[in-house]
């Protein structure tokens, strides 16, 4: 790949001075302890693993390689013991949730009242016979039975896996049918813009014929009348009625699994990543340490999902493992209107946010004259897709009024951690970039032969070592993994991400290297959203490619070629849109359907995906087009593309 060219003439930006007073070592300390990481990760995640609660300690830090490694061998944890009883002695008035939704309704759960929560629903899901092994799914959003519902999980050795609020049946029924769970959560709805999401309708859908599930426990947030079926369908307070606030943990090895988390790829079947329940704790445990550096006193917002890895990293165990207070929010943080994100950090007090860059571009655009209630604002942390440098100045001067830190982070589902990022009060970072690596993790930017490149050059972004956190497998399907990460660089795992190290550390990563597309901080596999076309009656061929959005960095445009006999029309073009956002999900609609005579093709019948984007993005084609079957079908696109 070429040297990179993004990241010249871009700042180094440094600490504020409020967040350099929080830090938890001095400059010196830090470059000392950056230094010792690089040279033995190991012994680094040793000392961070030596912060949490143990039962018993392990026998050797780390055994194998990547693809087939240990961490942390023989030790005994329990992952709600350090999230939630560990505060307990100290802290059990301390407010762990505030919970809003989006119609204005609140509440305020303490650490004592989820601690409560936690062991209630553990009790109640062991004595249904569920033991360590068994899979939960989870198809809640971010309410604070969510919170109980996961780190009951925990307490107990169920794998749970949590399916996005915003899926729709057939993505849900895709990870029941893989995970095989014995019990399912999910709400009776939930509130969107206005609208309900009919949570328990769309389950019902799903989970037709999955014989596996035994019992499906419905949280009544919204109080609505929804259909119950007799013997399987229980209301969550029923389920825990007359089990008491206390239940013990079971100690669980370190590398036994702890979730399932589906991510998209160039399939059109998610992944199943198992990720181990400790080694996950662990690496959240000191991703919240570096990119939030959270104080007690803080009150702090991850606006993510719980679908989604971000908020199980930074709020439903990272948060929980550093005792904080957290916000959670229900709904679209700008109905009524923009200043409702606004609104809320000033209601609560918030001094630090973790959200996706999606949400800043959206209040930049809404105006400056929303902006409100910034005055305890310390930092913005993010992660999902690249910053633009344009976003990172009106965060910083705009929004934060000149005293606030933007950091902007890396990470991957796989990797269960942002481990790019500024230590936060300790190390600078420049607009755009995602800061440098943490301690612990060893990256390397290689060529195609999988050779190292040097600063400022774009290459292929992988990780030398194991770290706790990494994704252990594939749920099933344990070659697939082995195949998808670690085949195309042996020894290495491979992000399928282009990226580069400039000359003072910091990471830059320009696209990915497949055809996955990321929408909003959502990755989306494109063939799960062609499959979803090609099953309209009317649709022969589709492709789908990513392309700039000024909110949501990327959005799916989609081309189709239609079965002999069909019809071209806008009308058919909106409908096969829908056919997406009703397959995947809303947040996967494209922002065009094409409905083309002809698509470029290789010699060998593949589409080739990245003309298209080049056509759409550039106005005309880059790159090498030897390998092009058809070249006259660029003009024949061309003619098409032209308004009518």
């Amino acid at each position: 790949m070429a040297e990179a060219a993004v990241f010249k003439d871009k700042p180094l930006v440094p600490p504020t001075p409020r967040l350099a007073q929080q830090a938890p070592l001095s400059p010196l300390e830090a470059s000392r302890l950056i230094e010792s990481a690089r040279q033995d990760p190991v012994a680094y995640w040793e000392g961070i693993a030596e912060e949490l609660w143990w039962a018993s300690s392990w026998n050797r830090t780390l055994e194998g390689t990547l693809g087939n490694f240990r961490y942390f061998a023989g030790g005994l944890s329990n992952v709600s013991v350090n999230c939630v009883d560990r505060h307990l002695a100290q802290h059990a008035n301390k407010v762990a949730v505030f919970y809003e939704r989006e119609d204005g309704f609140r509440e305020v759960w303490t650490y004592r009242q989820l601690s409560a929560e936690v062991n209630r629903f553990a009790a109640a899901m062991r004595a249904m016979g569920i033991a360590k092994g068994d899979r939960v799914a989870v198809y809640l959003s971010n309410i604070p039975e969510a919170f109980a519902v996961i780190q009951a999980c925990y307490r107990i050795g169920a794998i749970y896996s949590v399916s996005f609020a915003g899926f729709s049946a057939e993505a849900v029924r895709d990870r029941l049918e893989d995970s095989q769970p014995r019990l399912v959560v999910v709400a009776d709805g939930s509130l969107r813009r206005g609208k309900v999401v009919p949570l328990k309708e769309t389950l019902d859908q799903a989970v037709h014929g999955i014989s596996s599930v035994e019992k499906v426990v419905v949280v009544p947030r919204l109080g609505r009348e929804v259909p119950m079926t007799p013997g399987r369908d229980v209301l969550y307070p029923e389920f825990i009625k007359g089990f008491g606030p206390e239940f013990p943990a079971e100690p669980l090895e370190a590398n036994e699994p702890g979730f399932i988390i589906y991510t998209s790829g160039t399939t059109s079947k998610p992944k199943g990543l198992v990720h181990s329940g400790i080694g996950f704790l662990t690496g959240a445990y000191a991703n919240v340490k570096w990119a939030l550096n959270l104080q007690p006193q803080d009150v702090y917002w991850c606006t993510a999902d719980v679908g989604w890895l971000t908020f199980p990293i930074f709020a439903l165990v990272g948060g929980l493992a550093h005792g904080a207070t957290l916000v959670a929010y229900e709904g679209a943080p700008d109905i009524p209107d923009p200043g409702r994100f606004y609104e809320i950090l000033g209601r609560y007090q918030v001094n630090k946010v973790f959200t996706a860059p999606t949400l800043l571009r959206m209040l930049r655009r809404a105006g400056d004259r929303w902006i409100a209630h910034t005055e305890n604002l310390e930092l913005i942390s993010l992660v999902g897709e690249p910053l633009d440098p344009d976003t990172f100045y009106w965060t910083k001067d705009k929004l934060g009024g000149g005293h606030i830190f933007v950091n902007n982070t890396y990470g991957q589902t796989e990797t269960g951690t942002a481990w790019a990022s500024a230590l936060v009060g300790l190390s600078p970072t420049k607009p755009g970039s995602c800061g440098p690596a943490l301690p612990g993790y060893v990256p390397e930017i290689v060529d195609e032969q999988g050779l190292p490149v040097g600063p400022g050059e774009l290459g292929y972004l992988t990780l030398k070592e194991p770290f706790p956190s990494l994704a252990r497998t594939i749920w099933g399907n344990p070659q697939r993994y082995l195949e998808t990460y670690f085949s195309r660089f042996p020894g290495r795992y491979f992000s399928a991400d282009a990226a580069a190290f400039d000359q003072d550390g910091q990471l830059w990563v320009t696209s990915r290297v497949d055809d996955v597309i990321n929408v909003a901080g959502h990755r989306i596999g494109t063939m799960e959203l062609e499959a979803a076309l090609t099953n309209h009656p009317t649709v022969s061929e589709a492709a789908v490619v990513g392309i700039p959005d000024p909110v949501k960095g990327t959005v799916p445009l989609a081309f189709v070629i239609l079965r002999s006999g069909q019809e071209k029309s806008s009308q058919l073009e909106a409908e096969l849109a829908e056919q997406i956002a009703r397959a995947v999900g809303s947040y996967a609609k494209p922002q065009r359907v094409i409905i083309s005579s002809t698509l470029p093709r290789t010699r060998s019948g593949k589409i080739m995906r990245r003309l298209l984007r080049d056509l759409m993005t550039e106005g005309q084609i880059q790159g090498d087009v030897s390998a092009l079957e058809n070249p006259e079908a660029i003009e024949h696109l061309r003619a098409e593309l032209e308004p009518r």
